[in-house]
């Protein structure tokens, strides 16, 4: 039924000036659409659905997860140098160094936006 289907993903957030603000400045992402209840952001082939809600950071588990291939190290760093801050999650059984989580080649970071949803990045493609 949806196989062949493209999806989106979907944030909750409180301040969605303060959301763009994240989310095109700090993430470098294309503000798409904006309208007083919704932003729409463009990520890669996809799109990143932003609303209002008063439910906004209520999710405790990932909300969004990019690959970022062999760009990892860069992005990891830019992110930093942009004032983000990793999460550690040492039950994950992974080796944690400056808040990048390791195992074997794979590399995986986590940070939270203004309203606490969890943003994840790995080294996958």
């Amino acid at each position: 039924m949806f196989k062949d289907q493209s999806s989106s993903a979907i944030v909750a957030v409180s301040d969605l000036a303060r959301a763009r603000r994240f989310y095109a400045e700090t993430l470098d992402l294309e503000v798409t659409m904006d309208t007083e209840e919704v932003l729409t952001f463009r990520t890669g082939k996809t799109l990143l659905n932003v609303y209002r809600s008063a439910e906004a950071g209520t999710n405790r588990a990932n909300a969004v997860v990019w690959g970022a291939g062999d760009a990892f190290d860069a992005t990891a760093d830019e992110l930093r140098s942009r004032g983000v801050t990793f999460e550690e999650y040492p039950d994950m059984g992974m080796q944690i160094a400056g808040g990048v989580h390791s195992a074997g080649d794979f590399k995986a970071i986590w940070f939270k936006d203004p309203d606490g949803n969890i943003l994840h990045i790995n080294s996958g493609g």
